[in-house]
């Protein structure tokens, strides 16, 4: 045997060692993992009370849990109807999907409408708030963030 073909042959077996060896230490880590399978439909889940807050939307949350990496929390929330949050900023990025209803967030000077559908990236220290109409159906979302949650008000 020659050129090509041993030269193949000759790489094969340690090339197959190292697939080998990072198939292991992905099983083991996904084994080590501490995140459980859920399925839960924001239409099920039985949602806080109204938060009393000044500057919030009086939302209604469930908590769908923290990342075990970064403590950024998930949750579903749920803003009525002529809900104005006012402007804010995270220290962490915050990553939001909109499930039902329509609203609008102003990222910085920009203002975008909202609908279900939606994907928001707020990246961190960005100012933002949100509106929803008076008369709209509430403004269901799903929120992530990459880092516990902390709420920094503009005009304090």
């Amino acid at each position: 045997m020659n050129g090509p073909m041993r030269a193949s042959r000759l790489l094969f077996p340690p090339l197959l060692a190292l697939l080998f060896c990072a198939a292991g230490t992905a099983a083991a880590s996904a084994q080590e993992s501490t995140v459980e399978p859920r399925v839960i439909n924001w239409k099920d889940a039985e949602f806080g009370p109204a938060g009393t807050g000044t500057r919030g939307p009086n939302a209604r949350t469930f908590q769908l849990g923290l990342d075990p990496d970064n403590d950024g929390p998930s949750y579903f929330a749920r803003f009525p109807p002529g809900a104005h949050f006012d402007l804010h900023w995270h220290t962490y990025a915050e990553y939001v999907a909109v499930l039902s209803g329509r609203g609008s967030i102003t990222l910085g000077e920009e203002t975008h409408p909202l609908r279900p559908g939606a994907y928001i990236v707020i990246p961190p220290r960005l100012n933002h708030a949100w509106d929803v109409p008076l008369g709209n159906e509430e403004l269901v979302i799903l929120v992530m963030r990459r880092g516990p949650a902390d709420f920094n008000y503009v005009n304090p």
